[in-house]
């Protein structure tokens, strides 16, 4: 039976904190669907297609480099109902610090509630990238910073025309 790991997350943008998840990621599963959260009352800064576009671009290369399926998908229910969905068993979920553990300990607990089949796996982060959130590279470019050292190029160049103007 293979190893489906579902990704959920918002990635507006995409971060290289992403990046170094879905590098563990890909060596952890046969394949791993990317789930971007579409939240109605959330207004994000790049639309659904532009943030689907970012994660095949940046993530498929991981994903094939490591011979993992990849896949896309977007969601507006439930994340254990996504991954059900997907068919996934697993759901990879990044840690920068002891804060995101505890908020990650009781979604996982909550998640297993639900769905006893899929298992949360937390990816610690590598040092490098541990202080990076999107909000936080979404600020930074917002008052015309330089966030080439927290992102892939081709997302600093699309925050950059974002902000132009």
């Amino acid at each position: 039976m293979p190893r489906i790991a579902l990704y959920p997350g918002s990635f507006d943008p995409v971060t290289n904190g992403h990046l170094d998840v879905v590098r563990h990621a890909v060596e952890l599963c046969d394949r791993l669907v990317v789930a971007i959260g579409v939240h109605p009352g959330k207004k994000p800064l790049f639309s659904v297609q532009e943030r689907l576009d970012m994660a095949r671009e940046l993530f498929e290369p991981l994903a094939a480099k490591a011979g993992c399926a990849f896949d896309c998908a977007t969601y507006d229910n439930l994340t254990v109902t996504a991954a059900r969905t997907n068919g996934a068993t697993l759901m990879i979920r990044g840690l920068r610090d002891g804060t995101d553990l505890d908020y990650e300990m009781q979604l996982a607990g909550m998640n297993e509630a639900m769905a006893p089949d899929v298992h949360t796996v937390f990816v610690p982060a590598s040092p490098n990238v541990r202080p990076i959130t999107a909000t936080l590279v979404r600020q930074i470019a917002a008052m015309g910073g330089d966030v080439s050292a927290f992102v892939p190029e081709a997302v600093a160049a699309s925050l950059k025309s974002k902000f132009a103007g």
